[in-house]
Formats: structure tokens, sequence, C-alpha cells
């Protein structure tokens, strides 16, 4: 007899298996992230369509198989039908979800990760929120909720406000992430410090961030 469970989660992403199914992952707030199949998903009008599409978050019921999970229903609480249509908000949230991917693990406790994810989904659907901003505050925390932030960087000088800005990033509650904005100096060197820890602690080549650089 199957044993089914609920997970709350979000899909990272999906690819086309067979005529009608999908594959999916899962990062869930219970099991980490979690391998599973969508039997039909990509029939017309599957019930299964819309709820493992990339970013739906809600809870998810599964059952074990040898391998990955099957997922047989879905109560979806947040679509984010803002990043739908909008392309390059859809492609930053692609590179959040394929960060997260590479980060999280089966069965461990990947809530923070999770939280990260939404929270940033959240802000990619705020107008007053730059989008380059929001990539270097999740850039920035996902590497702190890994342990592997060094703080900032003591080989150059930046703002006060930079240093500020880098310290709340990665000490705050994740509720309170995306509160601020900075100026427009603040802001490059952001970048400049994201972009060097993504370099040198994370050093994955992301597909979805090339696809991101020749729209930004």
């Amino acid at each position: 007899m199957q044993e089914y469970i609920w997970v709350t989660g979000i899909i990272l992403k999906q690819s086309p298996v067979g005529e009608f199914d999908r594959r999916v992952s899962i990062l869930t707030k219970e099991r980490g992230k979690l391998p599973a199949f969508a039997k039909g998903a990509r029939k017309p009008g599957s019930r299964l369509a819309a709820c493992t599409n990339p970013f739906a978050f809600g809870s998810f019921r599964l059952y074990e198989g040898r391998t990955s999970y099957t997922v047989t229903e879905a109560e979806i609480q947040n679509y984010f039908e803002e990043l739908m249509t909008d392309y390059v908000g859809a492609c930053y949230g692609m590179y959040f979800a394929e960060v997260a991917d590479y980060y999280t693990r089966e069965n461990n406790d990947e809530r923070e990760m999770m939280k990260l994810l939404y929270q940033s989904l959240r802000a990619l659907c705020v107008p007053a929120l730059p989008n380059p901003l929001v990539r270097c505050i999740f850039e920035c925390r996902a590497i702190a909720v890994n342990g592997e932030f060094p703080g900032p960087p003591q080989d150059e000088t930046l703002e006060p406000s930079t240093v500020y800005a880098l310290r709340y990033i990665t000490e705050s509650p994740l509720e309170r992430l995306y509160t601020f904005t900075v100026t427009d100096r603040v802001l490059e060197e952001l970048q400049r410090v994201a972009a060097r820890y993504m370099r040198l602690i994370v050093g994955c080549h992301f597909k979805s961030l090339e696809v991101l650089q020749t729209l930004c």
C-alpha cells in the first residue's frame, strides 16, 4: 500500500518525460530537495500542469518510489503570475532557482534556502526594487545561508553604506531582507562584491546566468 505525504515547497525546475509526463525538482521545508514525477502533467487540461511549473509554491501530495517521488495533487498558494509576463524578471527567477538547486540536497534541512528563494521571487515582483539589487542580495545571502560568506572584503575600500548593506543582507531576518534600496554607487559596489564571491566561493557555471547576461 502506498503511503502519501504532504510537503510544503517550491518547484525549482521541470522537464518533459515521455509524451505527457514531467520530471520536477521540488525544494521542500520537510525533506530538502526532492526529485518527483508528475504523470500526465503535459496533457491538455491536466490538473497538475500549472502546479508543476517553475516557481509554483504551495503544498504537494507525494508518494515515494524507489528512486523518486510522484506528485498526485497540489494546493498552490503562489504561482508568481507577475513573472509569467515579465521575461527579464522570469530570467532572474530561473537563475535564483538554479542557484538553489545547486546548493540544496535531499533530506537536508533546506528551510532557509527555500525561504530565501520565496522572498527573492516576491521581491522580483516589486517594481520599486531594481532587479540587479535583488540579485546581489540573493547571491550574498545564499552564500551566507550555506555558511560560506567571508564578510565584507578587507582588500578594498568600500563605502560605509556598502559595508552596512552587506552586514544587513547576511544577518537580517529573511522576512525583512528586501526592505531597502541603495544609491547607484553602493549598488555598483554590491554587484562587484557579489560577483567576486560567486566566482571564488561558488564557482559554478549557471546556464540561466548566460541568458540573463544577454539581457542586462
